[in-house]
């Protein structure tokens, strides 16, 4: 338990958000807490303090994070009538962890340092499992000397934490993690269907690969998905989508070609005429299964 408590806000509990912010009252510190659906028991019947709205939250803590899907998700949260900059005070550090537009990003950390308050965007990879072992990759964009005052909170939720560079940074560092995760959860699903259709085992297929140059994070666990049949969210295919969308928006304003990237989000995008938007993104492999007319492990 941590030597130093502090007063820190958290909004949005979902599957990531709640893992999260147990984490950060396992560390001895006292939460506020604001989420738009059912809090988890475990944290309603923990020291955790219940806010009506977001307001609340920001005026009670010191820093507040946000862990929220999507862009309009965190403006709202931000600055509506009863958002965080409206209980906010000079001298508070709002900690934006969703994974969002760099380009909002920009101009929500602006407006809140206009408020004299501290902006860091630091969006986390390694899903549901990374959260509840507190082994997530955070990506931080923002002022090294707020990055350094906030770093013991980071520690207690993840293992592999950069400060990439400015405000904005930290979420393209995480758009550029989600093309490759996608890319490569393309290829496992393509080698796996390949295995399976000609016959081989595909599970002894992935422990061999496991033990050579091919042998990846998304080869172990997604690979393992796919033979086991376990799409159960993970991180669900419309969140990748909407990570993926903001890599070939950003792509298009850069005059960037990211052709591989479009064919993922297409694979999603025949996921989800399937019903698949709740699926694990590993789930992709289905898309490709439907293509071939057959089912990894099936027989040919």
């Amino acid at each position: 338990m941590t030597t130093t408590p502090l007063k820190i806000g958290f909004v949005g509990l979902g599957i990531m958000g709640a893992p999260m912010a147990t984490q950060l009252i396992k560390a001895g510190h006292q939460l506020y807490v604001y989420t738009r659906g059912k809090i988890p028991d475990h944290i309603a019947e923990s020291s955790a303090t219940k806010c009506t709205n977001a307001r609340g939250v920001a005026e009670r803590a010191d820093i507040i994070f946000t862990m929220l899907p999507d862009t309009p998700d965190v403006e709202t949260v931000l600055f509506a009538e009863y958002g965080i900059a409206a209980g906010l005070t000079k001298g508070k550090t709002v900690v934006d962890m969703s994974s969002i537009s760099p380009i909002a990003t920009k101009d929500f950390a602006r407006r809140i340092n206009a408020l004299g308050c501290d902006y860091l965007d630091a969006p986390v990879s390694g899903g549901e499992v990374g959260a509840k072992n507190a082994t997530l990759s955070i990506m931080v964009g923002g002022d090294e000397a707020v990055f350094a005052r906030v770093k013991p909170l980071f520690d207690a939720m993840g293992k592999n934490i950069t400060l990439v560079g400015g405000n904005g940074d930290g979420q393209t560092a995480k758009v550029a993690n989600q093309i490759i995760v996608a890319l490569n959860i393309e290829a496992v699903g393509e080698a796996l269907l390949f295995a399976s259709r000609a016959g081989a085992d595909p599970a002894r297929v992935r422990q061999a690969l496991m033990g050579g140059f091919a042998s990846s994070k998304i080869l172990e666990v997604h690979g393992e998905r796919m033979i086991k049949r376990t799409f159960d969210p993970g991180f669900r295919i419309e969140l990748h989508q909407k990570d993926l969308n903001l890599a070939l928006a950003s792509a298009r304003s850069l005059g960037v070609s990211l052709p591989n990237t479009a064919i993922a989000q297409q694979l999603f995008s025949t996921c989800v005429s399937y019903g698949g938007k709740a699926w694990d993104h590993s789930g992709m492999v289905r898309a490709l299964e439907k293509m071939a007319n057959f089912e990894i492990g099936q027989k040919p």
